[in-house]
């Protein structure tokens, strides 16, 4: 619970402070690689280290991502400029890929399914706290202090996780023989940070249809195709394709892709949207935020009795009900602002997301054995940082471009021109009605039951 604190926090508290740090290092256009930067490093590591955690084990892995994390958070805090703060969130990513995957999944070796419906209230109430906490703490610091301060917040967090896991945490592993698919990890990270980086610059850095453009894609996708014949052939691939190759396996990961690209969409863009439409303080649009990571926790605390009585599938696809609800609504009202509306529409769409991400992860690890289960998690989580790091890429791109046409706001923060914003925000909100119809569609083609299988 502690190591998730970590992650949880950090998912919210830096959203309210991006007016805030774009006002002190300048870079507005490039904010969205605050989030991309960081998910980036997160989702490429993943793998990497869902395999050593099944050779190596659980505990050494978390505990190098805590280190990382730590190292992360002080040089971000320390930042200078915009470029120099968004390559430390990438050493902040490294940590996270180690973190997150390995909390949930050290709950899925020590817990049953039927166990981990209820263990999962309790990891839901650590989300459930840093919704508050993480919002309020990034609004009180960018208002009264620094913003500086929602890095060096996480240095004491990550001393008490550390030394908690030294000391509680036991496990035994058989050792093994292990080969780091380093070519793997290569052609992966250069891949998608082509792909990240030809989304954002196109149509602001160079035109669409220019040879930079279609130079990043088409590398982009080379090293992609690249990186699918690598991983047929090493011995111990990064991320094993058979992974993809389970219907099961591939649906929860589709769903995860969605559910990746619409928290980031949101967290990203609705502190913005209030802050730069409404001329709200940090505080306020840090608490509207805040009620989405509410919901998450809530709804995901009890979708253990759900899919325990009517399986993960149908679950996941009334969450995902709720959630274009919300999105629905928030595209609809983005011409009138209002506190409330957007307090309310994003706790719904968090409702819905806490009954889809929990269980389609947990379908996806009950389908494997113990030495699967680390690199099925993995895989999973991966598919929601990349659905994450694409997501805010191509919201970014989106808003960038309007921006842009506007002309006369280029080179002013967002809150002198409020109109500008809500353009901007409406179209941001619309495309996350789109994402939220592609995870619809990923969740109904989910088995209904999950079968546990191995590799041929």
């Amino acid at each position: 619970m502690m190591t998730t604190g970590l992650v949880a926090i950090d998912a919210t508290i830096l959203a309210t402070a991006v007016p805030t740090i774009v006002k002190d290092l300048g870079g507005f256009a490039q904010f969205p690689w605050l989030f991309s930067s960081y998910l980036l490093a997160q989702a490429v590591s993943v793998p990497v280290y869902a395999k050593l955690a099944d050779t190596l084990g659980r505990k050494p892995i978390v505990l190098v991502g805590i280190g990382l994390f730590l190292l992360g958070s002080v040089l971000c805090g320390l930042a200078w400029s915009m470029p120099v703060l968004i390559a430390f969130r990438a050493i902040q990513g490294l940590g996270a890929g180690a973190v997150q995957p390995m909390a949930v999944t050290i709950a899925g070796d020590i817990y049953t399914v039927i166990e981990r419906a209820k263990v999962q209230g309790y990891l839901a109430s650590v989300w459930a706290v840093s919704s508050v906490v993480g919002p309020t703490l990034g609004g009180l610091f960018s208002q009264f202090l620094s913003w500086r301060w929602i890095f060096f917040v996480n240095i004491p967090l990550c001393i008490l996780a550390a030394a908690m896991l030294l000391r509680t945490f036991h496990e035994t592993v058989a050792p093994r023989r292990h080969r780091i698919d380093y070519l793997g990890a290569g052609l992966l990270t250069g891949a998608l940070s082509l792909l990240i980086l030809a989304v954002l610059e196109g149509g602001q850095t160079w035109a669409w249809n220019s040879p930079a453009s279609v130079g990043a894609f088409g590398l982009g996708a080379v090293l992609l195709i690249g990186f699918g014949f690598a991983e047929r052939r090493a011995a111990e691939p990064v991320l094993p394709l058979w992974v993809f190759g389970r219907h099961l396996l591939l649906s929860s990961a589709l769903v995860s892709v969605g559910v990746g690209a619409i928290l980031t969409g949101l967290t990203s863009f609705v502190p913005t949207y209030l802050e730069g439409a409404l001329g709200t303080t940090p505080l306020v649009a840090g608490l509207a935020l805040a009620a989405l990571t509410i919901g998450w926790p809530i709804s995901a605390s009890l979708s253990g009795r759900l899919y325990l009585r009517i399986g993960f599938r149908n679950t996941a696809l009334r969450g995902m009900v709720l959630v274009m609800l919300g999105a629905v609504a928030l595209a609809v009202t983005a011409g009138a602002p209002s506190v409330s509306v957007v307090a309310t529409s994003c706790f719904t769409v968090g409702l819905g997301l806490g009954l889809v991400a929990t269980p389609t992860l947990i379908a996806a690890q009950s389908s494997v054995e113990w030495d699967e289960r680390a690199v099925v998690t993995g895989a999973n989580l991966f598919s929601r940082s990349v659905g994450s790091a694409v997501g805010v890429a191509i919201f970014g791109a989106v808003a960038n471009g309007i921006f842009l046409a506007a002309g006369p706001t280029a080179g002013r923060s967002s809150a002198e021109y409020p109109a500008t914003v809500e353009m901007a925000s409406g179209a941001v909100f619309l495309a996350v009605v789109v994402t939220a119809a592609f995870t619809i569609a990923a969740a109904v083609s989910m088995p209904r039951t999950p079968r546990r299988n191995r590799p041929a």
